[in-house]
Parts: C-alpha cells; structure tokens; sequence
C-alpha cells in the first residue's frame, strides 16, 4: 500500500474558533493510481492533499506511506521524501520569475546534492518530456500559462518521483490549454505514476480512474471512473 490514512482529523484554530476541515477520513492508495479528490470549496481537499504530501500533520490519526509511519520519520527523513519521492504541481505554478525553464526545473536537485551539469542535464530532460525542448532558456514571463504549468510538471519530474501531487493544476488555464496539461498527466500515469489531482471540474476529475468526493472534511463517495 502506498497510502494509507486511518481516522484523519485536523483542526485549525482560527482565533478563538476550532475549524474541522478534515474529521476522520479513511483512504488508501495503490501505486499507479490515478486518483481525483473533488469537493467544493472548504470541504478539506486540499488540507487532505498537503497531508498525503507530507507538507501538514493531521490533528488525530495515522498516515502511513510506503509501509512507513509518517509521525515516526524524522524531520531530515520527510524532506526526502516530499523532495525525492513526491513531485508537487500547483494552481499557481510557484516559478522564480526571473530564472529561465531550465534553473526553474532544476531547483529541487540543488536539494538533492547533484553538481550544476547533472542538475542541468536532468531539467532539460525533464523539459524534453514535457514538450518544451525549445523553451529551456525562457523566464516564466516570457511563456504562456500552459508553457509555465509545463515548467511547473517538469520540476515535479526531475527527480523521478513515484507519486505527482497535483492541486488544482489547470485552475489558472483555459479549457483547450487545461486539457493539454491533463493529457500530459495521463501520459505520466501510463509511464508508471500515481498521480493524485485536486480539483473541482468535473471534466477534469474524469481523466482519473477512481475519484474520491469531499463534503465538509468527510469522504462521501470513492468510486471507479471510466
């Protein structure tokens, strides 16, 4: 099993108030799932995402991933795993405006502890995936949202990452564009990854094979698609 949490909760205190955004939820995941977790806004999807990635602890519960208590790991243990084994992908791309494709790419891998020529021949690698060979030398002004949205995946990749985490990745894209960022994780998915997507279009929820239904920090549906 991958995945595995059991009876998460988690709470925020908000000034004198107690927000539940996640209360007890079960879920399990198996490697080269292509899972989509869907939910209205505050229902807790992304809460529930950035403690799959490790990114936030859950208030009550257990999280176990790849066989590994995640509360049990030492602080040095869960920033390899959110570096080398999770690749993230967000809505708002999180790109360094003034760095070309290709040091925006390679960034994780300074991390990582590789020298500048591996680090750069692994971003432009990367960015050959992704279908911005011609690209590499760009700053993110310079690219269209669904060129910045491929650098952002492209970065997620250049570690070779088993699971890609992906909030909301075409939140910030037009229909036509968010579709070829969906293809893209198909693809992906294909070639071996999990991938588990946060969004709120249907449309998009259907690449998933099985998709997972948020309502108020509690799982109301877990169904295979497609």
């Amino acid at each position: 099993m991958l995945i595995e949490l059991t009876d998460i909760a988690k709470v925020y205190r908000v000034g004198s108030y107690d927000v539940h955004a996640l209360r007890g939820v079960d879920l399990r995941i198996e490697e080269n799932e292509y899972v989509a977790i869907m939910g209205p806004s505050g229902s807790g999807k992304s809460t529930l995402m950035n403690i799959i990635g490790c990114l936030d602890t859950p208030s009550r519960g257990t999280h176990y991933f790849a066989g590994e208590l995640v509360s049990a790991l030492s602080d040095d243990s869960l920033a390899d795993i959110r570096n080398r084994r999770i690749g993230f992908v967000f809505q708002t791309f999180n790109l360094l405006p003034r760095a070309d494709a290709v040091t925006n790419v390679a960034l994780p891998l300074v991390y990582g502890g590789f020298g500048p020529e591996q680090r750069e021949q692994a971003a432009k690698v990367a960015l050959e995936q992704v279908g911005l060979a011609d690209r590499m030398d760009h700053r993110p002004n310079e690219l269209s949202g669904g060129q910045r949205q491929r650098v952002a995946i492209a970065r997620a990749l250049v570690n070779n990452p088993s699971i890609i985490l992906a909030d909301e990745p075409t939140g910030n894209l037009d229909s036509k564009t968010g579709e070829e960022i969906m293809k893209i994780l198909s693809v992906l998915h294909q070639r071996g990854n999990t991938i588990i997507l946060v969004t709120h279009e249907e449309y998009i929820a259907e690449h998933a094979n099985r998709i997972v239904r948020l309502m108020d920090g509690h799982i109301e549906s877990d169904q295979q698609s497609n």
